[in-house]
């Protein structure tokens, strides 16, 4: 899943695309980009979503957002928070080219779906995948 401007940039949106990337409207309940996160999932494909719906500056989930909980209740797939520190500084905000900088990956425990697709169980589900990637993030490196 990608920013849908991103794949407005000729050589990024060609890699993107190679990646098997695909476009998503933000800010929006982009359906579309819903029903292709769906239907990888259930080809067994990997995806990756940022809670808060893009980066941040410091790493702070602050208002996160229901659509992997709510594509994972849809798929009924596990969630698997991850925190990623040291990549503000691979590729700060406005920065094409990206620098050389240690990258620390921290993986969480596997997040059970959300066995419905009510606003409660949604909510439920991401504020503890948050909550997760907070704690992983407070271990640094």
């Amino acid at each position: 899943m990608a920013d849908s401007s991103l794949f407005q940039v000729p050589i990024l949106g060609l890699a993107i695309r190679a990646y098997g990337a695909y476009s998503v409207k933000r800010g929006t309940a982009d359906r579309s980009a819903i029903r292709s996160a769906v239907r990888q999932l259930q080809e067994d494909w990997a995806i990756g979503i940022y809670l808060q719906g893009g980066r941040s500056h410091d790493a702070r989930i602050v208002s996160p957002k229901l659509g992997a909980a709510l594509i994972a209740a849809k798929a009924q797939v596990p969630l698997l928070p991850v925190s990623l520190w040291g990549t503000d500084k691979v590729l700060p905000k406005g920065c094409w080219l990206p620098r050389s900088y240690p990258v620390t990956v921290r993986i969480g425990k596997i997040v059970p779906p959300p066995v419905g697709t009510s606003k409660v169980e949604l909510k439920t589900v991401t504020q503890r995948c948050m909550n997760d990637i907070h704690a992983l993030y407070d271990l640094r490196r």
